[in-house]
């Protein structure tokens, strides 16, 4: 008899079981869902805020290397003396002073581009040392003009991180 009594308490329990663990299954595939969902609404809310700034950012390091762009910054910073090395110091200095004002523009690009960016800003550097050093520049107009002719000759570094650039946030779309 208590068998049979055991058999009839299972043939109501195990319905009452099975159908509370199909329900805690569905409840908790439920929550998986609505989590991931309350997530990609966040995140696609976030990117949407983000985007404005990103290409602010895009925006203003283009600008500093359009700044930094050898044709472009040799015409708009003329020579204060003749003296060559007075005028490599000052060029430097107004390249190292457009980097300083757009730092804070790294927060906002991959590692790989603000790396670019940073090279093409030391290559720019590098350009000028070198051709101050050349012996046969002896003064300011003439440090000018050498960086100029060895610029028609190969593409300028700020040129190659703008299609870095270009093609970085031709890929955000």
């Amino acid at each position: 008899m208590e068998t049979s009594k055991i058999i009839e308490l299972l043939s109501y329990t195990l319905p009452s079981v099975i159908t509370g663990a199909v329900a805690y299954y569905f409840f908790f595939l439920h929550t998986k869902n609505e989590d991931a969902r309350r997530r990609y609404l966040l995140t696609k809310e976030a990117k949407k805020e983000a985007m404005p700034l990103r290409l602010q950012a895009y925006e203003r390091m283009t600008l500093f290397l359009e700044r930094i762009s050898l044709s472009k910054l040799l015409i708009r910073i003329t020579p204060i003396s003749t003296d060559k090395n007075d005028y490599e110091n000052y060029v430097i200095a107004q390249i190292e002073q457009e980097l300083e004002h757009n730092l804070t523009q790294q927060i906002y690009m991959s590692d790989e581009c603000w790396a670019i960016i940073i090279s093409a800003k030391s290559a720019t550097i590098q350009i000028i040392r070198n051709a101050a050093a050349t012996e046969s520049v002896t003064n300011a107009d003439e440090l000018r003009a050498l960086v100029l002719t060895n610029l028609m000759d190969k593409n300028a570094p700020s040129q190659t991180a703008l299609s870095y650039i270009r093609n970085e946030v031709s890929l955000m779309w």
